[in-house]
């Protein structure tokens, strides 16, 4: 029998699902509810943190989305999470790189996928796993890259699809998700992180914003957010499911760094923008602090 509990997120590209829902995962999966992940892409553009690894870049023996496999099963194995999935198959949709570049331009590239086609895919694993909560990115993506635009907007037309009782019944039954989240990183929470990276030893070398200056659409403000999981307990095991994807984060406990070398802080508290259902807020804090409140 299905767990009274389930959860589907849907992320497009390896080392996604750590970052920005890791602690969240391991929580749910250690008390006892079920957890999908649908991962978009491969992450074939990815650019290499590991010297030793560069020759598996796309440009040279293109054997990167291979081997973050690898790494997201590892990442997946640290948080608890058994049931992984590759949207429409493992290497059906290649990361698209950023706007403007070469891999932008593939025909197989994530960006340039029909979107109908994408959608039946994501439709029928939701009218399989029937989710209660369905956790994706917002319409920006989080911070503009292709493949996370495309993942909100596959994720947001397959759950109206799968929904629909006459929608294409051979992909299952219709299940309509009661709750839709939009992960969010507060800007409180953000600017916090940057006080503390700046105030770290010295061995700590990341790039750093100005905690009191102006932030990128990346963050949110926080009277948008709805949800707070207190995640706290399981910080280790999403620090470790970061360090499983070696090849594309940098990790300096408490702190972690992209390619991109900004630093961040690695939190246990992970935030929400609940875009469909109704939230059940705690009377005093005024938040909801709970996914499945209200519908399980």
């Amino acid at each position: 029998m299905p767990a009274d509990r389930r959860m589907l997120l849907v992320h497009a590209h390896p080392d996604d699902e750590s970052i920005g829902n890791g602690a969240t995962m391991a929580k749910y999966v250690a008390e006892g509810a079920q957890v999908t992940l649908v991962t978009c892409t491969r992450g074939e553009e990815g650019e290499i943190l590991v010297p030793e690894l560069a020759h598996l870049a796309s440009d040279r023996d293109d054997g990167l989305g291979e081997y973050r496999e690898k790494e997201l099963a590892d990442a997946l194995a640290e948080l608890g999470v058994t049931d992984q999935r590759w949207l429409g198959g493992a290497g059906r949709y290649r990361d698209s790189g950023m706007m403007g570049t070469p891999a932008n331009e593939r025909p197989e590239c994530f960006w340039r996928a029909d979107l109908r086609e994408a959608a039946d895919h994501l439709v029928a694993v939701i009218r399989e796993v029937r989710p209660q909560v369905l956790v994706t990115y917002d319409d920006f993506g989080g911070y503009g890259h292709p493949d996370h635009i495309q993942a909100h907007r596959v994720a947001t037309y397959a759950q109206a699809l799968a929904g629909a009782p006459s929608y294409r019944r051979d992909l299952g039954e219709p299940w309509d998700v009661p709750k839709v989240y939009w992960s969010a990183v507060p800007e409180s929470l953000y600017r916090e992180g940057l006080r503390r990276l700046r105030d770290a030893d010295d061995t700590v070398t990341f790039e750093r914003l100005d905690p009191d200056g102006e932030l990128p659409r990346t963050f949110v403000p926080d009277e948008l957010i709805t949800t707070w999981i207190d995640a706290t307990a399981y910080t280790e095991r999403k620090a470790a499911a970061m360090r499983a994807h070696a090849t594309q984060i940098t990790v300096h406990s408490p702190f972690f760094a992209l390619s991109n070398n900004i630093g961040n802080h690695i939190w246990g508290t992970e935030c929400y923008r609940l875009v469909r259902g109704t939230p059940v807020r705690d009377p005093e804090t005024g938040v909801e602090t709970d996914l499945f409140a209200g519908v399980a």
